[in-house]
Order: structure tokens, then sequence, then C-alpha cells
């Protein structure tokens, strides 16, 4: 029952790190919106 363990291990790291590229193109987004914002507000 080992490799039950390790396929749960495995899967669980591969998520972990999917969800961990998302947050960060995510956070990435939000930071670029927030000068493209910045830009518009300063030439008012």
């Amino acid at each position: 029952m080992w490799y039950f363990t390790w396929i749960l291990g495995v899967l669980l790291a591969c998520a972990f790190g999917i969800i961990n590229v998302l947050w960060l193109e995510l956070d990435h987004r939000l930071d670029v919106d927030e000068a493209v914002s910045d830009e518009h507000t300063s030439t008012e």
C-alpha cells in the first residue's frame, strides 16, 4: 500500500504547484492592472 501514499503525495505536490502558478499569474495581472490604472489617473 506504500504506492497509494506515494501517488497521493505526488498528486498533492502537483496540485500545489498548479495552484501556486495560477495564483502568481493572477497576482501579476493585478499588479499590471494597478500600474495601468495609475497611469490613467496621473494623466487626468
